[in-house]
Order: structure tokens, then sequence, then C-alpha cells
């Protein structure tokens, strides 16, 4: 299993600290340049191959890149679990239900188990009375 992610390159995400929707600042990040270089470089396009293309362009990666995390991931565990909510709400809620569904049938176990020596030992007092 693989160590911490911090050792690893970071997915490619939308930053929340950007100015307008994070996008560029998500790409600096991502590809480790400096941020200036990549908003002046969008500027730059859109001021020479015209402005509603660069701007499509722009928002179609806002909307297709997910929003960074706003806790850092511990292991490889907790980014699959954010990849898989983030991209499909459904499918990570299947997930969690999954999670507590087997959580609750191992709860229910133990709660057998101990409860089932307390039935007994009543029936036995309740026998000899």
């Amino acid at each position: 299993m693989k160590e911490l992610l911090g050792k690893e390159r970071p997915g490619l995400y939308r930053s929340r600290s950007g100015i307008i929707l994070g996008v560029c600042k998500g790409l600096a990040d991502y590809f480790d340049f400096s941020v200036f270089w990549v908003r002046a470089a969008v500027i730059f396009f859109m001021l020479f191959t015209g402005f509603w293309p660069i701007a499509g362009l722009y928002l179609v990666a806002a909307l297709i890149m997910k929003p960074e995390p706003v806790v850092k991931f511990i292991n490889v565990d907790d980014q699959e679990f954010y990849n898989s909510y983030a991209s499909s709400r459904t499918m990570g809620l299947q997930r969690l239900k999954r999670t507590f569904d087997h959580l609750e049938r191992r709860l229910r176990r133990i709660e057998d188990s101990v409860t089932a020596r307390e039935f007994d030992w009543e029936r036995r007092f309740n026998q000899n009375s």
C-alpha cells in the first residue's frame, strides 16, 4: 500500500483560493508553475485568439475539474473516496452506505453474542427458582 500522498503528485483540482473559479491556480499547482505565468498565458491567448474561444475553454475546464478538497488526504483510500464522491455523488453515497451496513452487521453479531449469555443466565435462574 502506498504511503502518505504528500510525497506523490496531487491530482488536478480547481483551487478554492483562486480568483475566477480557481482554474489557473489549479493548473499552476498541478504542473508546479507560477500562478502569475499561467494567468499571463491565459490573458495572452484571450487577447490574440479572441475572447470567446478561450473563455469557453476556461468555463469547460471549470466544469470538468473537481474542486480542491478542503482537508488534505491522509492515505490513498481517502483520495479514492473523494474522487468517487466528487465524480458521482450517488456512487459515493452507495459506498458510504455499504460501509455503514457492514459496521451494523458486525455490531449486531457482537450484540447477539453478548445478549445471548445474559438470556441464557436469566433462563437458568428462572428454572431453578
